[in-house]
């Protein structure tokens, strides 16, 4: 199994879906101190944190590879990126590499650098050129872009920021520091790049317009790779008067008037840059284009104290050289934001916008990870990034599933799979870490409205699991699959059951079977593997232990005792069918309570009993042996995902052996939480010291080779960089359970 066939999903019928009114950005984003001017306020903050992650380089091709090497920044949810050209890059010197934009579901480039900057002197008729400058500064900070040339007696500074989720704000300024009066006339320059094979290829179309230039998009609707509408637009207006022609695949944009310069005099330049996927979309961006042409400085102000909140927050408790480390962390995050569109009602965070796959979809058990941290810096968007997904949760009047009432999907999309989206899952649902997610969130600033509002909606899922995935109603519950179109067979449920828990190809479940479950009117409801799974239990334990902590929080104190008692009845079971003596480790069970399977051999998730509590002490011990031992969990880059000394350990295969930095963060806090804090936090060094590129200018990548460090799969991965943000905190977030000692718990 491939881990991306996970993303490829029969389509149902297709019903047209309508557009959406957006805002131009979300209300948290637009939180401002009083007013100052840009260049009073300084970015002082962002010392030493130039190119904390490589932006450079230029695409290729107009789809990207599914490796693609370029790595790009976005802000305020916005659907289109950006990164830098090299200094060898003579020619597209004043752009900026791209835009990466995403085709309602899947990234492409529109450009190599769709606006080139550039300036020709009036009186002798020749161009400034910028690549005269043997050292410029390029460079990508915390919130912005920049280019700085010091070229032909001008310095030319380009930045790029964003404006709204729409739409990008580029100024450049231009300082004569010569002796001499300079008659300058600005012009840009850019050109599409066109995808080799149709429909695609004759899709985009570039359009003079009065205040710039546009690409307007033909109806393409591929679901398997390419998808626009006759609405979709990128759209550049300028500030200035200015005039544009048009030549196939290129354009030329000319300021009307040249600018006169005298000796020490500055000139500035601004334009946005806009991409719409409707026309309601582009009205509504409209009126925040306007003010960003005619007050910039407001606009980066803004911008520029945003982000410096965010840093201040995140860098609480960081050692000052893991600084860089943490913004990288955050401006990944930031990055993979997405805001309302389509189906995708409220802002969230996708794994990975330089990813084919991950690039316009929210994942059910990564937006939980994504949004604990992202609380630490942006509390708001961490509300929105729970309740995105929460937006989609099943109804009991649902019209095709009404059996899975409570339910939260694995993954949402631009397009609903009842309008023709492949990407779109209600197959299964992903690891209950809903109540542990939203706890956390609310902690770190989300407020007891959003508590009050989560609080029915999590009962409801939880009940969705002990309804539809307890097989034996013994109280342990099992991995499985929806009763859906797409679950036909015996192998479409087991690989949607496999795809339910997080770990798609883990070794556990090669040979498991599978068994339907029913109502009590003997009605089919969904399905299980016939194996009850540690980590899945003990997140359930979890989840109650969390919900009453809420019930407590909102004043309902015996619904708060029941979950408790719930709690201990489940740790209990947990530890008596999970739990193997002989080998002083946790494994999945069999059907029906049966033993633990340890033939599976061990796994990650033997590590979850630890991290939620639910170990004894002498259990917890069994288990540090295991993690800690260079056979089994301490590799070079340890905590893999299998223990090495399984016969199925195999570094290459996703989730049978990687190193993935969420499991490894859970067995971190776990080994901490029971008193082995020497070895948490050696642990934590190693992965921070040996994964290539983390504390370097690489990406964040999906995972991790165990033997070598090398980052594998996705890079710039949403829910490692959130790990990575937690682990660099000196007083991260609470453990997920009090140290409780009732029955050994925690002793």
């Amino acid at each position: 199994m491939i881990h991306l066939s996970r993303r490829q999903f029969a389509a149902s019928s297709l019903v047209p879906l309508g557009a959406a009114l957006l805002p131009a950005a979300p209300a948290h984003a637009q939180e401002t101190a009083p007013e100052a001017s840009h260049h009073g306020s300084g970015d002082s903050f962002r010392d030493g944190l130039s190119d904390v992650l490589d932006l450079h380089g230029l695409p290729e091709a107009a789809e990207p590879p599914g490796d693609n090497p370029l790595n790009v920044f976005a802000d305020l949810g916005a659907w289109h990126a950006y990164g830098l050209p090299s200094a060898a890059d003579h020619a597209y010197l004043g752009g900026f590499s791209g835009p990466l934009y995403v085709a309602e579901e899947y990234p492409w480039y529109l450009s190599r650098a769709f606006s080139r900057f550039g300036l020709v002197d009036e009186r002798s008729a020749r161009a400034v050129d910028l690549s005269g400058d043997r050292a410029p500064r390029l460079e990508a900070r915390p919130g912005v872009l920049t280019q700085s040339y010091v070229t032909d007696g001008l310095c030319v500074t380009v930045e790029l920021r964003y404006a709204t989720n729409r739409s990008a704000l580029v100024r450049a300024t231009v300082q004569n520091r010569g002796n001499s009066v300079r008659e300058l006339r600005a012009h840009w320059t850019g050109s599409l790049l066109r995808h080799t094979s149709e429909p695609v290829r004759s899709a985009p179309r570039l359009q003079a317009t009065d205040d710039g230039v546009a690409v307007r998009f033909a109806e393409v609707r591929s679901f398997k790779d390419f998808l626009t509408t006759a609405q979709t637009r990128f759209e550049v207006a300028h500030a200035g008067s200015v005039r544009t022609t048009v030549h196939g695949d290129e354009y030329r944009t000319t300021a009307h008037r040249p600018t006169r310069l005298a000796p020490g005099a500055t000139a500035t330049f601004t334009w946005t840059e806009s991409y719409t996927f409707t026309d309601a979309e582009r009205r509504t961006d409209h009126a925040a284009v306007r003010e960003a042409l005619a007050h910039p400085d407001r606009v980066a102000d803004r911008a520029d104290r945003r982000w410096q909140r965010y840093l201040t927050r995140s860098f609480d408790g960081v050692a000052p050289d893991r600084c860089r480390t943490a913004a990288k962390a955050v401006q990944t995050l930031v990055t993979n934001w997405r805001s309302p569109a389509g189906a995708l009602r409220k802002d969230g965070i996708t794994p990975s916008l330089t990813n084919t796959s991950f690039a316009g979809g929210f994942w059910a058990w990564d937006s939980w990870k994504e949004a604990a941290a992202t609380a630490i810096f942006d509390p708001q968007l961490a509300v929105s990034t729970i309740e995105s997904m929460f937006d989609h949760q099943i109804q009991a009047d649902s019209p095709d599933r009404p059996q899975d009432a409570g339910m939260v999907p694995d993954a949402l999309f631009y397009n609903d799979i009842r309008q023709g989206g492949l990407n779109w899952n209600e197959r299964n649902s992903k690891p209950p870490l809903a109540a542990w997610a939203v706890w956390q969130v609310y902690e770190r600033g989300g407020g007891r409205a959003f508590l009050h509002r989560m609080y029915p909606k999590l009962r409801s899922y939880h009940a969705w699991w002990y309804r539809d995935r307890d097989h034996d109603h013994n109280g342990l519950a099992e991995y499985g699959a929806t009763v859906d179109p797409a679950n036909d067979s015996t192998a479409q449920r087991r690989l949607a059951a496999a795809w339910e828990s997080g770990m798609d190809n883990a070794p556990r479940f090669d040979d498991t079977q599978v068994r339907t479950n029913t109502d009590r009117a003997g009605r089919t409801i969904g399905y299980s593997l016939a194996q009850q799974s540690v980590d899945l239990n003990c997140f359930l334990y979890a989840e109650k232990r969390f919900l009453a902590r809420m019930a407590t929080e909102l004043g309902w104190p015996d619904e708060a005792k029941d979950l408790n008692h719930e709690a201990d009845a489940l740790r209990d079971r947990i530890r008596a069918h999970t739990y193997d003596p002989a080998t002083g480790y946790f494994y999945d069970c069999g059907p029906d309570g049966s033993g633990p399977l340890t033939a599976a051999g061990k796994g990650i998730e033997g590590a979850v009993p630890l991290w939620t509590g639910v170990a004894s002490a002498r259990e917890a011990a069994g288990a540090r042996a295991a993690l800690t031992d260079p056979a089994q969990f301490g590799t070079f880059m340890p905590l893999p995902t299998v223990a090495r000394n399984n016969p199925k350990f195999d570094p290459t295969g996703y989730w049978r052996g990687l190193v993935w930095l969420d499991q490894a963060y859970f067995a971190i806090r776990g080994l901490s939480d029971y008193g082995y804090d020497r070895d948490a936090r050696a642990i934590g060094e190693q992965l921070l010291q040996h994964a290539d590129g983390l504390l370097g200018d690489g990406p964040i990548h999906e995972n991790y080779h165990p033997l070598t460090g090398a980052g594998k799969n996705s890079a710039n991965f949403s829910w490692s960089a959130a790990v990575v943000l937690e682990m660099l905190r000196k007083h991260p977030s609470a453990a997920p359970l009090p140290r409780l000692r009732d029955g050994g718990q925690r002793a």
